[in-house]
């Protein structure tokens, strides 16, 4: 399996696994990696551009991302500042995952927007973890979801996925999320696949592919773009800088029928002992 670091680069680098994505287009079933490796105590600041295609501006957005565990608990926070669609917005996400046994753990999220039109109210995420085979390095995860949005419309979504752990400094992920949006009943899924590599202890790689359809999607206080397909991928570089410190970039790019969009983040995190 992939080496402490890494396995926490990764951790960090996919934060919305279990800790509360913002948009629901990036809504993710993956198991969390930080819990298949000891202590981990980490902050993480990243800034970040999008640039949308058509009439719509650039986004901006700079956030803070912070682990710690705590006996059975592994505690994650997200604090982001953004400007999308020449809207501010400030986001605040919260997530506690706790170990139940040796083959199985648990996490609950759950954020809020500040009234942002593209942020959710609040939106609660669960999620229940098992380790499987005689190595345990096969992680099932079952989900369930609940989205409330500033114009009205609320998601509720049940999510499966799994992650295999190979003795090669490798992950394998997949996981397809089944989400109902209301008003109008609209029934939607979407599916991914993604990998980590670890090719030596100072680097860790990760890509991910995105497709399926969403059911809501605001684009102005008042419109939104409903019942539609989407495809994203990314792709993302950690570095251990030394003991403590890492850096990181990212790359991806999204499209619907309205808009392409494509961006890039970088990164500093701190780890500490």
């Amino acid at each position: 399996m992939p080496d402490n670091y890494s396995l926490g680069c990764v951790a960090l680098a996919l934060t919305g696994l279990t800790a509360l994505t913002v948009h629901a287009e990036t809504s993710r079933t993956d198991p969390p990696d930080w819990l298949l490796h000891p202590a981990l105590r980490s902050f993480e600041v990243t800034t970040g551009t999008q640039h949308l295609t058509g009439p719509y501006s650039s986004w901006h957005h700079v956030t803070l991302h912070g682990v710690m565990e705590q006996e059975d608990h592994v505690l994650q926070g997200e604090l982001s500042s953004k400007n999308e669609y020449d809207t501010s917005g400030t986001f605040l996400g919260l997530t506690d995952t706790i170990t139940i046994d040796n083959n199985r753990f648990a996490s609950l999220s759950i954020g809020v927007g500040d009234g942002a039109f593209y942020l959710p109210r609040y939106r609660l995420d669960g999620f229940l973890y098992n380790k499987w085979l005689p190595e345990k390095n096969f992680v099932s995860a079952l989900g369930v979801g609940y989205y409330d949005a500033p114009d009205g419309h609320v998601d509720t979504s049940i999510s499966l996925g799994g992650a295999w752990y190979f003795e090669q400094p490798l992950v394998l992920e997949g996981g397809v999320r089944f989400n109902r949006s209301n008003p109008g009943g609209v029934m939607t899924h979407q599916q991914f696949i993604a990998a980590s590599y670890n090719p030596d202890p100072r680097n860790a790689w990760s890509a991910r592919v995105a497709w399926g359809s969403e059911g809501y999607l605001p684009l102005a206080l008042g419109n939104s773009l409903v019942n539609f397909n989407s495809q994203e991928a990314s792709l993302a570089w950690r570095r251990q800088i030394n003991q403590n410190w890492g850096a990181s970039i990212s790359i991806n790019h999204y499209r619907n029928p309205t808009y392409e969009r494509s961006g890039v983040d970088i990164g500093l995190s701190r780890h500490f002992d």
